[in-house]
C-alpha cells in the first residue's frame, strides 16, 4: 500500500529590507560666531538658499539648537565634518552634531 503524498505550496518569504536609520544634523547656537558666517556655512555645505539659511540660523539663535537636515548616517557624518572644518579654518566655535532621529 502506497501512502498518499500531500503537496503543499511553498510559501515564498522575502527578506525584510529595513530602511537605514535617519540622522538629524543639529546646529548649536553660540554667542561668538557671526550670523553671516553661520548662513554662509549653511549655504555652502547644506546648499540652502539665503532665506532658508537665515531661518535655520535664527531658529538656533532663539532656541539653542535647530535641525538643519535629516539624512542617512554617512551623509550626516560627512556634512558635519565639512561644516566643522570650515568653522575651524575660520577660527569659529560653530558646532554641528548628528544624532539619530527618534
Amino acid at each position: 500500500m502506497a501512502k498518499d503524498t500531500v503537496l503543499t505550496p511553498k510559501t515564498e518569504t522575502k527578506p525584510k529590507v529595513e530602511k537605514p536609520r535617519l540622522y538629524k544634523i543639529m546646529l548649536h547656537n553660540d554667542d561668538y560666531t557671526p550670523r553671516e558666517f553661520v548662513t554662509i556655512v549653511l549655504k555652502v555645505v547644506f546648499r540652502m538658499s539665503e532665506e532658508t539659511g537665515n531661518r535655520v540660523m535664527l531658529t538656533a539663535h532663539r532656541f539653542g539648537t535647530a535641525v538643519v537636515v535629516v539624512c542617512t548616517r554617512e551623509i550626516a557624518e560627512t556634512k558635519v565634518t565639512e561644516a566643522m572644518d570650515l568653522a575651524k579654518e575660520a577660527g569659529m566655535p560653530l558646532l554641528f552634531t548628528a544624532e539619530p532621529e527618534e
